[in-house]
């Protein structure tokens, strides 16, 4: 076999071809188009806050609602109808969108379940049953005194599921908690139903609540859960790079500084207040914390933060489209918005599961 040469020929160098200019990485294409999404997000969320304080039984134009809104010249009827009806309704829609897609986004990332979502996991049911076990047993009427009641539900519901269930990533561990999850909430919505049933005034009361109809809502109801959605807000936007980090494996994490059970204890107690107040303030939607954060996690890839931030974002504009939606779908009365978000929630349910069957599968 002869030598290789040590030495390169003369004018090698000027033969060689150029070298080929690096592609841009993944995570600026990821990142730009993060930023992208969220500016047309805000701009989608302007929108339909916009439409919410406009369309309904009584239209009106954008000039009347900006003029109601600034103290102008505007009708008495118009102030009433966007000061007093449609923006405590739409502040209350933005707020519950906004604690929903949280919810179900750390949901998602904390059991490492892709069907994780307030209401598929029972959460919604469980604050559901102890306020209107509060409601016929207890008598309380005052939105403020739901919320606890909310919050032990919520609670309760997602512990027993993740005992049942465990928080693996492991594909029989995801099947218990969704599984159990869908049983427990299915028990306690049948309970809800019952005793409504046996106690007509309680009926009258929790009818449109448990309907999760936005119709009539007032800033009284708002205002007291408006606290512990922004503390379970900030709880979820902090734990976006731990959950990246656990993403690795929980070994990896710990290496990494990650204190694994505080994480998930703080990630518990963001998702107690996220949806209990959610439910509290606007009844059982279900959906809004599956359909969303899927659809941040196509646009931003797997990280964890872009994925709450822009869910924190586009979860709002679901919930106020579907508000505004329910409100022209019938030419008499109108549709509830939870009924809404469920019909454009369920054929997302069905091409998810199919989609990680067909993986599992192959």
């Amino acid at each position: 076999m002869p030598d290789t040469p040590l030495t390169t020929p003369a004018g090698a160098d000027r033969a060689a071809p150029p070298a080929p200019a690096r592609p841009p990485r993944a995570g600026s294409r990821r990142r730009a188009a993060g930023i992208l999404a969220l500016v047309l997000g805000f701009a989608a969320l302007v929108l339909a806050f916009a439409l919410a304080l406009s369309v309904g039984s009584r239209p009106l134009p954008a000039e009347e609602v900006w003029r109601a809104l600034t103290g102008g010249a505007a009708s008495s009827d118009a102030r009433l109808v966007v000061l007093e009806l449609r923006l405590p309704r739409s502040t209350i829609a933005l707020v519950a969108g906004l604690a929903l897609g949280l919810a179900g986004a750390l949901a998602q990332s904390l059991t490492r379940n892709p069907l994780a979502d307030t209401g598929i996991l029972g959460l919604n049911s469980g604050a559901s049953f102890l306020i209107a076990l509060s409601v016929m047993v207890f008598g309380v009427s005052s939105p403020f005194w739901r919320l606890p009641f909310a919050f032990i539900g919520t609670l309760g519901v997602a512990v027993g599921i993740f005992l049942i269930g465990g928080t693996g990533a492991t594909r029989s561990s995801i099947a218990r908690v969704t599984l159990a999850g869908m049983a427990i909430g299915a028990v306690l919505s049948g309970i809800v139903t019952a005793l409504t049933l046996i106690n007509p005034a309680a009926y009258s009361v929790l009818r449109a609540w448990n309907a999760a109809s936005l119709e009539g809502r007032t800033w009284g109801e708002l205002l007291p859960a408006l606290p512990f959605v922004l503390i379970g807000a900030v709880l979820a936007m902090t734990l976006g790079a731990s959950f990246n980090s656990l993403s690795l494996g929980e070994d990896l994490a710990r290496s990494l500084g990650v204190d694994v059970g505080r994480v998930r204890v703080l990630a518990l107690v963001a998702v107690t207040l996220l949806a209990g107040s959610a439910t509290a303030i606007a009844g059982p939607i279900v959906f809004v914390g599956l359909m969303i954060p899927h659809l941040a996690r196509a646009i931003v890839g797997p990280d964890v933060r872009w994925i709450m931030a822009l869910t924190a974002v586009l979860s709002p504009v679901l919930v106020l489209a579907a508000d505004v939606l329910g409100r022209v779908l019938l030419p008499n009365g109108e549709v509830p918005v939870g009924l809404v978000t469920a019909f454009l929630g369920a054929p997302v349910l069905i091409a998810i599961a199919r989609r990680r069957h067909l993986v599992a599968a192959s």
